[in-house]
């Protein structure tokens, strides 16, 4: 828990009930476990593709297809969403849920690695969700970098660990020490590269927000 429990049953507790068929399909995949943004992942979600307005999403990692509907809610109605999604036992259930939103033509899921997937994408792309193996963000970067549109933004999701991204290597478990290093890296990188800037909050297991800076006359970034 990265904030006070208390706090963030007080925050939660203060969400509006979605749509029906979302908050459906949110407990079907809390019921046969199946991870899913936090309520409060899921508000600053909603804020943020209502304020930017994307015309081209790309997600990586679709689950069962939760945070593509949820986009898609908030998002303008001539959006499209492209979500990448390689576990085999998923994709059948995303598809179906995407039936059940009438959004077949909205959203498109490629199934496979992401990132060959990604090496294969034109863009650009005015937001993109991370929500994949937290071990391969570091490698999904500079693909995701490539597919962002200038002004375009980049939102990482599950960058803290639960905490854990503070504490040294050696204090997080043995098996999950590559992914806690690989984080960290990713994290760097995020807050150091000129063509982002990037803002890391504690928010749900935290949420990093980035946006692509586009280029200057003179060569600088802007």
């Amino acid at each position: 828990m990265i904030v006070d429990e208390r706090m963030v049953t007080y925050i939660r507790s203060l969400e509006m009930p979605e749509v029906p068929l979302l908050e459906e399909i949110e407990q079907e995949a809390v019921d046969t476990f199946v991870p899913v943004i936090r309520k409060e992942t899921q508000s600053f979600l909603k804020v943020i593709i209502t304020m930017c307005r994307p015309k081209r999403i790309l997600e990586v990692g679709t689950a069962v297809g939760f945070s593509a509907l949820l986009m898609s809610e908030y998002a303008p109605e001539d959006c499209h969403i492209t979500t990448i999604e390689n576990y085999k036992k998923r994709i059948p259930i995303a598809r179906g849920n995407f039936r059940r939103a009438r959004q077949e033509d909205r959203i498109t899921l490629i199934e496979g690695d992401a990132l060959e997937v990604m090496k294969g994408l034109e863009g650009p792309f005015d937001f993109i969700f991370m929500d994949a193996a937290k071990g391969q963000y570091i490698h999904y970067m500079p693909e995701a970098v490539r597919l962002l549109t200038d002004g375009g933004v980049l939102m990482s999701d599950n960058v803290l660990q639960d905490g854990d991204i503070i504490e040294s290597r050696f204090a997080v478990e043995r098996r999950n020490r590559t992914i806690h290093s690989r984080m960290r890296e990713y994290l760097y990188e995020l807050k150091h590269r000129e063509d982002l800037l990037t803002s890391i909050l504690p928010l749900g297991d935290g949420v990093a927000l980035s946006i692509k800076r586009g280029e200057k006359r003179d060569g600088q970034t802007s």
